[in-house]
């Protein structure tokens, strides 16, 4: 196996480069050790090079989208990160029966997302307004806001596949459900890597949709989001339990908790945040507390939906 730099030497791509960079500076949680090679490919053909090639050598690679729902060990990630922020065209394309397609790169956050659309015209996606990190991080993970998924409106997504082969992949609402994508460990595509997603879409009265971006991102400011560094809602909420499970952390006093400097946000117990110098190791102590206690006293078995990336 290729060294790092004789690696990406040989594939000779447009990218930026940064060798041990900390991953601290890189998720929202403001946490993780070093990335042994920290990549951003300047394009899509790029991208699509640098990890159909890496796929091909067997190294290690880990994709990062806007750096949300990801808690990265103190030790770092080992092999390649490769970061999706410089993916990040829109295009917009008239479809039948007077739909709207969207077509956007895997790098592109949420929020510019919500407003090229706003700026076009197109309603659909304002309920995602002001959700952090990248379409291809949220496609990903099927990500859910106000009680509507990614998958509702996703119309195909273009991957790169296991194999390094590109492909894409039309969107059979059999293959999706809460918080889960067919790229998921366990599931029919795993180890894709997220190009481009693309959305079928209808025109809307801009001041609706603007009102409606402007209600969510003052609803989530209300529940502290961006307040201290957090990667948003830590657990899953299983409709089986009979409700969020935010309450039923509150029920258990968990607002305020905290082990270092990693903490249980006081203003929504669903948040955990870094209240300083937080470690990942202390922050996934925090949340095998937060999940025994919930089962020794509730007998609820609650989910994280952060991931957990890296060595600790």
């Amino acid at each position: 196996m290729p060294t790092l730099l004789e690696f990406l030497r040989k594939i000779n791509i447009r990218a930026t480069l940064a060798m041990d960079e900390p991953m601290a500076r890189h998720t929202t949680f403001r946490i993780g050790g070093p990335a042994d090679a920290l990549v951003a490919p300047e394009s899509a053909s790029d991208f699509g090079i640098l990890a159909s090639e890496a796929i091909s050598e067997g190294l290690p690679l880990t994709i990062l989208g806007g750096g949300a729902n990801i808690l990265a060990g103190d030790l770092g990630l080992r092999g390649l990160v490769v970061e999706t922020r410089l993916l990040g065209r829109v295009v917009f394309e008239k479809a039948e029966n007077g739909s709207i397609r969207l077509r956007a790169g895997a790098g592109l956050p949420i929020s510019r997302l919500c407003e090229a659309a706003l700026a076009a015209g197109v309603a659909g996606l304002e309920n995602f307004y002001a959700m952090p990190g990248s379409l291809g991080g949220s496609v990903f993970m099927n990500a859910r806001c106000y009680d509507l998924e990614m998958a509702d409106l996703l119309e195909s997504v273009s991957i790169l596949d296991r194999l390094g082969r590109s492909r894409t992949v039309p969107v059979d609402r059999r293959e999706w459900s809460y918080k889960c994508s067919p790229f998921q460990p366990g599931k029919a595509e795993e180890g894709a890597v997220v190009l481009e997603a693309s959305f079928l879409l209808g025109p809307g009265d801009p001041s609706a949709i603007r009102r409606t971006m402007l209600a969510r991102l003052a609803d989530r400011e209300s529940k502290g989001h961006f307040r201290l560094p957090s990667a948003g809602s830590m657990f899953k909420n299983d409709r089986r339990l009979g409700r969020p499970t935010g309450a039923i952390l509150d029920e258990l006093g968990f607002r305020g908790r905290r082990i270092g400097d990693a903490m249980v946000s006081p203003w929504h117990a669903n948040i955990f945040v870094n209240a300083g110098r937080a470690t990942a190791r202390d922050m996934l102590a925090l949340v095998d507390l937060a999940r025994e206690e919930a089962f020794r006293k509730l007998g609820a078995r609650i989910e994280p939906e952060v991931l957990f990336v890296g060595e600790n």
